[in-house]
């Protein structure tokens, strides 16, 4: 036998120049079948500079709310837009969430709120259609403004905060926030007519309703209502007559504001489209220091007129208040504070009737020098194409454009191709947020229970950087909180008061707090 042929054959130097990760596949090779991966640390550049040059820069950056896990390397992932933006990573504190129904976007919303309310951030729930965020906002101790179906109203002729405002504030400053609530007010109305009609009213009644309006704050004593208005209407007074130019003719009159004053009435009595969730006085006022959410889970699916012109008046009201509340700080009346501003299933507003998108583009367009902060959530971006008119389609899809963080979920190939309109996604990137739309997979979430294997699994984009595939993770007080929808909405419909359904889902941890939440993770 000749000895050479018990030696290792060498590697052909055309097909390799080196040993393999796993070493040599020959005898004497020292080829490895299983390889451990080593241990993972994270630290600051200062506690790991003698392990140089075995350390690398990481790709979770800890920039806010404590998310969850890297789905590649493990480390911890703490993430928010206001984070975010404040440690330069997006150029405005924006986020948009959109993945399939069931996947924990709200849960996810939820979970960056409560960071920011220990960080002194109050979230501002515009319009809860489902009532995901009403336990949260009261773990946070915050304010639930319940509206519709006789629970709750809202006046969209009430001043709210800027009448006090006004009687603080001197000169231009004065001006401008009475000005504005004018504004506010004759927007809100018209954004009413508009859904309740479903088509724009005209311009002239757009001059009839702002000078109603002047005339109306002049002569009432306290806050009118939409009744008010109409009967002022009614009235015809001189000074309204000039802008609608009658002529002298009262038939003239009476042809130019009966169109306005049907629908005013149907708002101010509850017999048309929207109800009476307008008809009254405004039952709960905001507290600016504290978060808010507008609950409008008595609204139903089958009624999107009352849905959209319920999230539009909580935008405007909303908004107003913000702007409000930064004007007196601009005074030195008031400590300068962040807000949080959340629109939750938003394009259920823009699906009725033309000139929303504009009220809402308006709306939204805030920016980082108000020190305010948007959270936009949907389904996917085929929400957008129930706007019948082409160019609010376009306008609604800037919106999304505009965020400088988008949070992916599970979704469908044709959803991420509109997605890619507007950021850059990677093949890898592609098929991992596929495979979490795909309802057929069922695995065990971290409680024990089963789920949809795409539920908590997200993919943080930060402008056109590569995406951070995250996968939640929840407190027991959060687990709780997110997991209650149905329990939540079946004790409602019973008739249960908060505090009773509190009780109910959380036995006596019911008083537990934000701090309690961070005492159970750690």
């Amino acid at each position: 036998m000749n000895p050479l042929n018990l030696l290792p054959r060498p590697v052909p130097r055309s097909r390799h120049f080196g040993p393999l990760k796993r070493g040599y596949r020959i005898a004497g090779g020292g080829y490895a079948n299983l390889l451990d991966l080593p241990p993972e640390f994270r630290g600051s550049s200062r506690q790991v500079c003698g392990l140089w040059p075995f350390s690398s820069g990481s790709g979770a950056p800890l920039a806010g709310a404590p998310l969850g896990q890297q789905m590649i390397t493990g480390q911890v992932v703490g993430l928010d837009h206001f984070g975010a933006f404040e440690e330069g990573l997006i150029p405005n504190p924006s986020v948009y969430f959109m993945s399939n129904p069931a996947l924990g976007k709200s849960t996810a919303v939820g979970k960056m709120c409560l960071w920011l309310a220990y960080r002194g951030v109050p979230s501002m729930y515009l319009g809860d259609v489902k009532g995901e965020h009403v336990l949260r906002t009261r773990k946070a101790d915050g304010k639930v403004n319940r509206l519709g179906s006789g629970r709750g109203y809202l006046n969209p002729l009430d001043p709210g905060g800027s009448a006090g405002a006004v009687e603080r504030l001197t000169g231009t400053l004065r001006e401008e926030v009475a000005r504005g609530a004018h504004e506010q007010r004759k927007a809100l109305m018209m954004a009413l007519i508009t859904v309740s009609r479903e088509s724009k009213p005209s311009e002239q009644e757009d001059l009839i309703l702002g000078r109603a309006l002047e005339i109306l704050y002049d002569r009432h004593d306290g806050v009118p209502v939409v009744r008010d208005l109409e009967k002022l209407i009614a009235e015809a007074p001189a000074d309204l007559r000039t802008v609608v130019l009658d002529r002298g003719d009262m038939d003239r009159y009476l042809d130019a504001t009966d169109a306005l004053r049907t629908s005013l009435i149907g708002i101010a009595t509850g017999s048309g489209p929207l109800g009476d969730m307008f008809s009254r006085h405004t039952t709960e006022q905001l507290d600016m220091t504290r978060s808010v959410c507008f609950d409008l889970s008595a609204l139903p699916d089958t009624q999107p007129q009352k849905q959209a012109a319920g999230l539009l008046a909580c935008w405007s009201v909303g908004f107003e208040a913000v702007n409000t509340a930064q004007v007196l700080a601009d005074a030195g009346l008031e400590p300068r504070r962040n807000y949080n501003i959340v629109l939750d299933e938003f394009w259920r507003a823009l699906r009725v009737g033309r000139g929303i998108v504009d009220k809402a583009d308006s709306l939204t367009r805030l920016n980082r020098n108000e020190g305010v902060g948007q959270m936009m959530i949907s389904h996917t971006l085929k929400d957008f194409e129930a706007v019948a008119d082409e160019t609010d389609r376009a306008k609604a899809k800037g919106f999304v454009e505009r965020c400088a963080m988008v949070v992916l979920g599970g979704l469908g190939a044709k959803e991420l191709s509109e997605v890619e309109h507007f950021r850059r996604l990677t093949r890898q990137e592609k098929r991992r947020v596929e495979s979490w739309a795909d309802v057929k997979k069922i695995t065990t979430n971290q409680h024990g229970r089963t789920a949809p294997y795409g539920r908590g699994k997200f993919l943080v984009k930060l402008g056109q950087a590569p995406g951070i595939p995250v996968q939640m993770r929840l407190t027991g007080v959060e687990d709780r909180i997110s997991d209650t929808n149905t329990r939540w909405e079946s004790l409602r419909k019973q008739g249960a008061s908060t505090e009773e359904i509190e009780r109910e889902i959380f036995g006596e941890e019911g008083q537990d707090t934000i701090e309690g939440a961070d005492s159970a993770a750690a």
